[in-house]
């Protein structure tokens, strides 16, 4: 073997040993979680977007609880929700659902849109407010406007429904908005791949965006109750 032979095969094996490195790393990323034994309780959020479930098989992939969207703003609403809200129920599943937040309505006006799809149903899970960044408006209200529109869309939703809301919040919008400001309500944090760092107090955890579940064709967020919490603390 002359010398270009060697320094070509040198550069083969290093080539080789990248991909492989760049494959484990990403099958270790897309299939990590967090402990099964200290996170037993685990659920799925979803939407239209993951089309025809078959719920059986959800329930039966150790999924203990799911998050649907409901609504969006102050007219759209979720066209698989009804379908999605009957299926889970029907395997045994807890179930919740969900508002995605624009910053360009009304707090009043996208309660009345929620509140006009949410179920009367004493054993649901907590109505979530989803607020973030990803998939919103252009807009970006100052702080105080925004924690207005929030507070009015909440006390509407809870005042309809006697249940607490519970804020779905990752952590750029937490830290531009919502950080010492008093809006005393339960959290679910967003931290993919890793604990949630940038708040203490949550009741749960969505560590994956990615995952998959048996049932469901695509990819799905996956997520944990505190250890510390159960779902019946959800239901109030």
């Amino acid at each position: 073997m002359n010398f270009l032979q060697a320094v070509l095969r040198t550069l083969f094996y290093v080539a080789v040993g990248g991909v492989i490195s760049i494959v484990g790393a990403a099958f270790f990323f897309m299939n990590w979680e967090p402990d099964r034994n200290q996170y037993t309780i685990r659920g799925i959020d979803i939407s239209h977007h993951q089309g025809d479930i078959d719920w059986a098989q959800v329930a039966a992939d150790d999924i203990a609880f799911v998050y649907m969207k409901a609504t969006e703003g102050g007219d759209f609403k979720d066209r698989a929700f009804a379908r999605n809200w009957a299926g889970a129920g029907g395997a045994g599943l807890a179930r919740g659902a969900y508002h995605f937040f624009s910053l360009c309505k009304s707090g009043r006006e996208q309660a009345q849109n929620f509140l006009s799809v949410l179920p009367q149903d004493s054993d649901m899970l907590a109505p979530v407010v989803d607020l973030e960044f990803t998939g919103n408006c252009a807009r970006r209200p100052p702080a105080e406007e925004v924690l207005q529109e929030i507070s009015d869309f909440v006390a509407l939703v809870e005042q309809g429904r006697g249940k607490q809301v519970i804020l779905y919040v990752p952590e750029d919008f937490y830290l531009d908005y919502l950080k010492g400001k008093g809006l005393n309500r339960r959290l679910w944090t967003q931290s993919i791949w890793h604990s949630p760092g940038y708040v203490s107090d949550w009741s749960l955890w969505q560590y994956h965006d990615r995952g998959t579940i048996k049932g469901i064709s695509g990819d799905v967020d996956l997520n944990v109750l505190h250890p510390e919490k159960s779902l019946d603390n959800l239901k109030s």
